[in-house]
């Protein structure tokens, strides 16, 4: 297999909730490119499901990027400003932030459930990890990002625009990209990017759980929503592909502020999916 391009090297990324998942593949496609990426998380032991902040840095190095885990909980406003002093103290620069660090146990317990259904608690969860977490990290980024021209990108959803999962998920990623404009706003007279990813339904390792049928399909219903074939599902390395291309985007300015799907930009950039294909959930 011919080796990839590193595109990215010399930069350096902050990747959060990175130990599996879309973070994980999106800081492995960073790696790929070369980046030196710090990847956050809480996990250092593999629990009911697989992957660290360890091991994903482990598999940047084996990528030929360079990986930096970094334990840490976003719900703590001190150790979040410390992950940005080390990464000014180790690099002296910060070219991209990914805020994708989500609380899915806390809000998979919500999934299909009318609003008064769904405790209070529950509002907490998905705003202080999800919402509040990727302004704080963000807070404390700026200095270096503008410094360096770079990229934010907040992972979000669908969902902030049309009913998904339930009302606190909807009003969480409505909030994400309302963060992403007003960003955009402030950072209009700097060099820095910032933009809302729109990934797909992802084949992340909790749905890797989901066992086949007697035909062999992985069913995943999602209650009011529908029954997807996780065949058709995006590898969490598409949406990594798409931060990839943003960052190497001389001309990324003009999207700053929107949303934007991942395989929207996969035909604007020509990138695939890892198995060369362009997978679509509309």
């Amino acid at each position: 297999m011919s080796e990839i391009p590193k595109i990215l090297a010399g930069r350096v990324a902050v990747v959060t909730g990175a130990s599996r998942g879309i973070g994980k593949g999106i800081a492995l496609e960073l790696g790929a490119a070369g980046a030196t990426v710090f990847v956050t998380g809480r996990t250092t032991t593999p629990g009911h499901l697989p992957g660290t902040v360890h091991a994903t840095a482990a598999e940047i190095d084996e990528l030929g990027g360079t990986g930096v885990a970094v334990v840490c909980d976003h719900r703590d406003d001190a150790a979040v400003e410390k992950l940005f002093e080390r990464v000014k103290y180790e690099c002296g620069q910060l070219d991209v932030l990914v805020n994708n660090v989500y609380n899915s146990p806390a809000a998979a317990r919500w999934l299909g459930r009318k609003f008064w259904e769904v405790p209070p608690k529950a509002w907490d969860e998905t705003f202080d990890i999800g919402v509040r977490s990727h302004y704080v990290a963000s807070v404390f980024a700026a200095p270096l990002l503008i410094d360096a021209g770079g990229l934010i990108v907040n992972v979000s959803s669908p969902g902030a625009q049309r009913y998904m999962h339930n009302a606190v998920y909807g009003v969480g990623k409505t909030a994400v990209d309302r963060l992403t404009a007003d960003f955009a706003h402030d950072l209009a007279e700097t060099g820095v990017t910032a933009v809302s990813l729109w990934p797909g339904i992802v084949d992340t390792e909790l749905l890797q759980l989901v066992p086949a049928d007697d035909q062999g399909r992985r069913l995943v219903t999602l209650p009011g929503e529908g029954t997807f074939d996780l065949a058709a599902a995006e590898s969490p390395r598409f949406p990594g592909r798409a931060v990839v291309a943003l960052a190497a985007d001389p001309d990324r300015k003009a999207r700053s502020g929107a949303a934007w799907k991942v395989a929207d930009l996969a035909e604007i950039y020509g990138f695939t999916d890892i198995d060369g294909r362009v997978p679509r959930a509309d």
